[in-house]
């Protein structure tokens, strides 16, 4: 992996991308173009976003709020009736939950829960992707509409096992768990996000040990999404699932959520 830009990237902001994360700095390139590196964190007048390199590759991933699916669901109704809000329990409560997104990727489910009004405090331990969810969030606070939701959003880099380890009970209303899902169908097609996130980030395999931490650090539910048939996390059994048509929500709740504050 290496730092890019176009011609319209941030030069200091690649360079400082390049430093801390240890990686070369190629200037301005065409990722179509490169051959030595495979994943390029490259930066144009859109932001940062994550690239695939060689010819044929797909444009690249980025932690978008403003525009896109994400604006979309804003400006169209991203209401307590999603099935991530469902089973945060935001239909049973008008209580400002504090949710702990433990696995925050790009922030999507995480951006949606803090419209609706939550504080959400954001972990991941990537630092590639904590640099792209970065960015999001920083063009996003740029914006006149997004501005009031990423407020209400913290981000943080490292482990959250290790910050949940050491939590007292009830360090977070809900905590919310999407770790990385092993693949195995190859004749499947993966949306070019994922592509990306398993070339730099690969499979999550210590999602029992997280689920642990995280229902002994979560005050009314602990939450976890995964594909609609994936089995559950080794441990206790959900209380409840959630269903959609690709992924399920497996809720298990520790005491009844509260009153409106």
């Amino acid at each position: 992996m290496a730092v890019g830009r176009s011609a319209l990237g941030d030069a200091d902001q690649a360079s400082a991308l390049s430093d801390a994360l240890s990686l070369p700095n190629l200037g301005i390139v065409r990722p179509r173009d490169v051959r030595d590196y495979s994943v390029l964190l490259f930066l144009d007048d859109q932001g940062l976003g994550l690239q695939l390199t060689g010819k044929g590759a797909p444009g690249p991933v980025r932690a978008e709020f403003v525009t896109g699916k994400m604006g979309y669901r804003r400006e169209h109704g991203g209401g307590a009736g999603q099935l991530v809000a469902k089973a945060v329990g935001l239909h049973k409560t008008r209580a400002h939950l504090h949710v702990l997104d433990a696995t925050a990727g790009l922030g999507q489910d995480a951006f949606v829960l803090a419209g609706l009004g939550c504080r959400v405090t954001l972990f991941e331990r990537n630092p590639v992707i904590h640099a792209l969810l970065a960015d999001g969030l920083a063009r996003a606070g740029l914006n006149v509409d997004c501005a009031p939701i990423i407020e209400r959003m913290t981000l943080r880099q490292g482990s959250s096992i290790d910050w949940l380890a050491s939590a007292d009970p009830g360090a977070a209303d809900v905590i919310y768990l999407d770790p990385m899902f092993p693949h195995r169908d190859k004749s499947a097609l993966v949306k070019k996000e994922m592509q990306v996130f398993q070339r730099v980030v690969g499979d999550d395999d210590d999602s029992e040990a997280l689920l642990a931490a995280a229902l002994s650090a979560a005050g009314y539910r602990v939450v976890v999404k995964r594909p609609r048939k994936a089995p559950a996390i080794a441990g206790p059994e959900p209380t409840m699932r959630v269903e959609g048509k690709s992924s399920r929500y497996d809720v298990y709740a520790l005491k009844a959520l509260p009153e409106p504050r």
